[in-house]
């Protein structure tokens, strides 16, 4: 089992930054991929940032240029550093741990808020 705590969220003004934090406590060795998504009010979930225990990372192209994903592997930690925020950027954000096995499992933290005001 794997543990994810998401926080870091909260309410800035466009253009300002935010940074989300995500701990993962549990089985943390057999996590192969870390992420973040993001579900806006009546849309699906979708995909954010990812990057691999080696370090390889791939963004949504709509935050491509603003946001930068990172892991402290000491700390057990995944970050997503937000600038330039849009209001459209507005959504709960979801730290996601995935272990490559077969089949594969997927863990989810309990979301975080962020609100970009225009």
């Amino acid at each position: 089992q794997v543990q994810l705590v998401e926080s870091g969220g909260g309410l800035v003004q466009a253009g300002g930054s935010l940074r989300l934090s995500c701990v993962a406590s549990g089985i943390i060795s057999s996590i192969n991929v870390m992420g973040w998504y993001r579900q806006a009010p009546g849309e699906q979930r979708e995909l954010v940032a990812t990057i691999t225990t080696g370090g390889s990372t791939n963004y949504a192209d709509s935050v491509k240029g603003r946001f930068t994903i990172s892991r402290d592997n000491a700390k057990n930690t995944v970050y997503l550093q937000m600038n330039s925020l849009k209001p459209e950027d507005t959504a709960v954000y979801y730290c996601n741990a995935i272990i490559m096995q077969l089949p594969p499992k997927s863990y989810w933290g309990q979301g975080t808020q962020v609100t970009v005001s225009s």
